[in-house]
């Protein structure tokens, strides 16, 4: 099990706490992302060039990898949960 950091922008960022958005998408060719991987989201503002000091834990419960299913090779689309 790793722990990763992440930045999100506010939008992705308030989808994730109400428990909307589940799922995330990324480059994975620079990561080595496994299912109960832990992730650390950094809310940050790209109107302000800055973090926003939230953050919110969760864990990776589900990847599926480019190269299939329309996603390109190099990314991934994860289902993540909350890290209670």
């Amino acid at each position: 099990m790793k722990l990763h950091e992440l930045k999100t922008w506010p939008s992705n960022y308030q989808a994730m706490v109400d428990g909307v958005k589940t799922w995330d998408w990324r480059r994975d060719d620079d990561r080595d992302f496994e299912v109960g991987d832990r992730i650390t989201f950094f809310e940050f503002d790209p109107h302000e060039q800055r973090d926003t000091n939230r953050e919110l834990q969760m864990v990776i419960s589900y990847i599926m990898h480019g190269g299939q299913f329309g996603i390109p090779p190099g990314y991934c689309i994860m289902s993540i949960v909350e890290d209670k």
